[in-house]
């Protein structure tokens, strides 16, 4: 495969988990999910996650369901001008410090744009912006990040994850692999969801 079709394989496949991820809260997002885990077992279109939380959580994947992948990457291939997910916290000393930073690849510069509560951690954000500047000084990095007529700076410490999309198959959905499925839970508690996405290499999805 190209690089070329595999980044454009990974960008479609990331559009899918954008468009849950990117949603401001409202009535509808109160039945969206974030499953976050190890895989226990994949049967035909039944998945079982052992989420982090440490419970069994079965998910039902839609007709014609995809898989995407997330490889790591470094606070050195964040350039001005590209366009990242950072899940942040408040600092005690002031500003935010990054919990983990997604890259995304050019062809999906601009979605999801703006920031918004996250439940990776309590009281976390994730903010979807393009990086105006990137600071490195003797503390470490920082970032500033511009998005709807906004500016924010974010630190990120050393040994923060960092990760981008890369395409993936079914076959990389082992017993044990790490994922991150966004999914819809209906009110009898059953969970779907169109799209798995998995960490290659032993990553495990920092969103």
């Amino acid at each position: 495969m190209s690089r070329f079709l595999k980044t454009s394989a990974a960008a479609a496949l990331a559009a899918g988990i954008l468009a849950l991820a990117s949603q401001t809260a409202s009535a509808a997002d109160a039945e969206r999910v974030r499953i976050r885990g190890d895989i226990a077992s994949l049967s035909g279109d039944t998945l079982v996650v052992k989420t982090r939380e440490g419970t069994d959580q079965t998910i039902a994947l839609k007709p014609e369901w995809k898989v995407g992948g997330i490889k790591k990457a470094s606070v050195e291939d964040i350039k001005p001008g590209d366009f990242v997910g950072i899940a942040s916290l408040p600092k005690a000393d002031g500003g935010d410090g990054a919990l983990e930073v997604l890259i995304f690849p050019a062809a999906m510069k601009g979605t999801g744009e703006g920031s918004r509560p996250w439940d990776l951690k309590p009281n976390s954000s994730m903010t979807n912006a393009t990086v105006a500047k990137a600071v490195k000084s003797v503390e470490g990095h920082s970032v500033t990040l511009t998005y709807q007529g906004k500016e924010k700076t974010i630190s990120i410490s050393d040994g923060t994850p960092i990760v981008t999309f890369t395409s993936a198959a079914k076959t990389d959905l082992t017993a044990g692999a790490h994922v991150i499925v966004m999914g819809e839970k209906a009110a009898d508690g059953t969970v779907t969801s169109g799209q798995v996405t998995v960490g290659t290499n032993g990553i495990v999805p920092p969103m």
